[in-house]
């Protein structure tokens, strides 16, 4: 059964564990949120820190919190050749394996990843009761079309299942840009 659903344009972010937060912003450090996100529980935080490659320094990249398990940057195709990262592959969220590292410095220190960065995969994010609404399950693979004068089918969009997540389709800022996307639009999710 197709379906309609929001679509959210995700810039580049980082990920930080407890331990990267007090290393970078000091001992103790709680992140300050300023926004919600689309997520429950998810928010944009005031800190930020520079991304550090081999080529060039992104400044001043936003920190998404809360705090998770295991720290991870999140860029578009563009961001790694600006860094002069090579082979950051489409990754799900949490997929560290294999990735490549960063230098990431914030205020109070700096830390240096050995893995961790990814070009995040299309993904929509359904709740358990959505996803049965709709007859799907976590990590199927659906398309989605775009209208309008840029319209697109983006194909291998990711499904993602949790009783903590509300309907909303993330693509990096790139694609949605491609597609003449912007925060809110409505797309429709075909399943068949």
């Amino acid at each position: 059964m197709n379906f309609q659903c929001t679509v959210g344009l995700s810039n580049k972010h980082v990920h930080l564990s407890k331990e990267h937060i007090d290393i970078l912003f000091g001992k103790g450090h709680e992140l300050t949120p300023i926004k919600d996100l689309s997520q429950p529980g998810q928010f944009a935080c005031d800190e930020k820190v520079d991304l550090v490659g081999p080529k060039r320094t992104i400044k001043g990249v936003r920190i998404l919190g809360p705090a998770r398990k295991e720290s991870q940057v999140e860029i578009s195709l563009s961001d790694a050749f600006t860094l002069g990262l090579k082979d950051v592959p489409v990754r799900d969220s949490g997929k560290l394996d294999g990735t490549p590292g960063i230098k990431l410095i914030g205020p109070c220190g700096e830390v240096e990843l050995k893995k961790g960065v990814i070009v995040a995969a299309r993904h929509i994010h359904l709740h358990t009761s959505d996803a049965e609404k709709y007859g799907l399950k976590d990590k199927d693979i659906v398309k989605v079309k775009v209208g309008g004068p840029r319209g697109v089918v983006f194909e291998n969009v990711l499904i993602r299942v949790n009783d903590a997540y509300a309907l909303d389709m993330h693509v990096d800022v790139e694609e949605g840009n491609a597609a003449g996307l912007a925060n809110g639009d409505i797309v429709e999710v075909i399943t068949e």
